[in-house]
Order: C-alpha cells, then sequence, then structure tokens
C-alpha cells in the first residue's frame, strides 16, 4: 500500500454486514453516591450494546437521541459498539493525516466519514469498544468549589477517568498523558507510553455526542493508514497488545458499565436492544437493520 496522501474528496463505501444478535451482559450498576441535581428524570443511564454497525448509521441515530434529549422527551442514554471499518476526522482533522487514497480506501472496504466531534483522525473497526454517551451536562453536578453542572472539560476528564478504571479492572494500567486527550498506557523500562483509548466529543446546547473508542482486540495495522489523532510521535496499542491475549469484549463493556456509574456518580440500566431501548424511551427508533436500509443506496463524501 503507497504511502501518499488521500485527495480532497474521497468516495467511501460502507460494508453491509448486518450487525450480531445483541446479548445481555448485565442487569443494573449503581453507584455508591448518586449526585444527579436535573429533575423531571431518575438519576438513570439506560446503555444498549448495539453490537456491529456502520458509522452512517450510528450517526443518524446518534442524531436523533441527541434531539429528544434537547427537547426533553428522553433522559440520558449511552451507546456500546463497534463499527464497520471506517477513518473518521474530526473538526480539528488535516487531510494529510490520512496516508493512504481513496482509491486504497474503497479497495479495502474502510469507510471515511467527516463528523462534527473535536478531536483529529481516527480509526474505528471491530475489536474496539465504542461508547457514545447521549447526556445532558446540565443534570450531573461538579465539585463545590466549581460550576453547578458539568463543563465539556470536565466532561472530557470524567471519561478519560471511566477509561482508565476499566482498562485497570484487566490489570492494563493506564494514564492521563499532559496536554494530550485521551487515555494512554504507561511507560516501562521497555515501552514508551502508547495510547489505548481515543476520546472527541461533540457538545451542543449542553448535550453531548459522540465519545470514546477504546482498543480491546482492535487490529492495530489500520492506524499505520492514518496519523492517529495527529501525534505522529507516539505509538497505539490495545489491551490485547499489552496483555498477549485476546480480551472478552463483553467484560470490557460490563466494566465500562460500572466505571461510568462511580465516575459520574450515577445509575447505569442496561438494556438488551435497541427496540427495548425505543419502547422505554417512547421514542420510534429503527433497529440497525432498518436504518442501514436507509443508507445502501447512498453514496458519502468526506
Amino acid at each position: 500500500m503507497s504511502n501518499r496522501a488521500a485527495p480532497d474528496s474521497a468516495v467511501c463505501r460502507r460494508a453491509k454486514r448486518a450487525p450480531p444478535p445483541v446479548r445481555s451482559f448485565a442487569v443494573f450498576f449503581v453507584s455508591s453516591t448518586c449526585r444527579r441535581i436535573r429533575k423531571g428524570f431518575a438519576a438513570l443511564i439506560s446503555a444498549v450494546h448495539l453490537g456491529l454497525i456502520d458509522y452512517a448509521n450510528a450517526l443518524a441515530l446518534q442524531r436523533r437521541l441527541v434531539d429528544a434529549r434537547k427537547q426533553g422527551t428522553t433522559g440520558d442514554v449511552l451507546l456500546f459498539l463497534e463499527h464497520s471499518p471506517v477513518i473518521t476526522l474530526g473538526r480539528n482533522a488535516r487531510r494529510e493525516h490520512v496516508l493512504v487514497s481513496a482509491q486504497e480506501l474503497q479497495d479495502q472496504r474502510v469507510g471515511i466519514f467527516e463528523c462534527d466531534r473535536g478531536g483529529d483522525v481516527t480509526f474505528h473497526g471491530p475489536g474496539q469498544l465504542v461508547g457514545y454517551p447521549i447526556f445532558d451536562l446540565r443534570g450531573f453536578a461538579c465539585a463545590p468549589t466549581k460550576r453547578k453542572s458539568l463543563g465539556a472539560v470536565e466532561f472530557v476528564r470524567r471519561l478519560e477517568e471511566v477509561l482508565i478504571r476499566t482498562c485497570a479492572a484487566f490489570k492494563v494500567l493506564s494514564q492521563r498523558v499532559p496536554g494530550l486527550t485521551g487515555v494512554w498506557t504507561r511507560e516501562t523500562e521497555s515501552k514508551p507510553p502508547a495510547k489505548i483509548a481515543a476520546i472527541g466529543v461533540h457538545v451542543s446546547q449542553s448535550v453531548t455526542s459522540h465519545g470514546f473508542a477504546l482498543n480491546v482486540n482492535t487490529n492495530l495495522d489500520y492506524f499505520r493508514w492514518i496519523v492517529p489523532c495527529g501525534i505522529s510521535c507516539k505509538p497505539v496499542t490495545s489491551m490485547e497488545n499489552e496483555l498477549g491475549a485476546k480480551v472478552d469484549l463483553q467484560g470490557v463493556m460490563g466494566a465500562a458499565a460500572r466505571s461510568f456509574a462511580e465516575v459520574f456518580q450515577t445509575e447505569i440500566e442496561l438494556v438488551e436492544s435497541l427496540e427495548q431501548l425505543s419502547h422505554k424511551l417512547g421514542l420510534p427508533l429503527r433497529p440497525p437493520a432498518e436504518l442501514r436500509r436507509l443508507y445502501e443506496e447512498e453514496t458519502y463524501w468526506a
């Protein structure tokens, strides 16, 4: 594969593989102290595992949930999923950080999308746990000496803490790196710090979208096609790479849900499917198969 920059306009395909059946991975997690302050909804986050879903469909679903959250017709939602292989470019992305041509991406069935999250270029694919919190930040309290509700920067810091705790549950020690967003493994005598989780969010009218990507069993070869997050001097790693063995993705989701409950000091209710979530929220959400049909005839330009 050649190492040349992608052209200004890149056509991208999406794999039409159907997501696997959703499996239940937990029931209910409750934090020791609940400090949710917004009235009108219980101190509860509804979480659902969508399985493997392509980026366009996940984006459409996020937008639907964000609109509902802004209107106050639903509570906070946390989507857990994996993506078909895709490269995404955030608001601060530079095109030259995609190191392969549009044709090569097309040949390898890797999509490419511009989006409104923060950050630069990143990769999503199978074996990576992606989390999209659709939260109203006004419903979360800050420390007593700070503003009354959560701000965007502290929200990102809390996502980092969720990921650090999730990794620690599998004996992968990780940390923040000053001046950089995301989560990194700790430096050892034989290994430099490596990025294990990326974070890129969008906040509109206090409602969040996009989120994080934790490399669990991700094929790290894909990251050679980009300059991950615009940082060329630090490597990328995964939980599998750090531990030397495959890691149970369902177990990582459970650990992440518990960490959300602890860090955001709230309760997490894990629902089993998008259909169940739709019924719970009172929203006419389409299941992934129906969403996919809306996009099969469309071509996306990035």
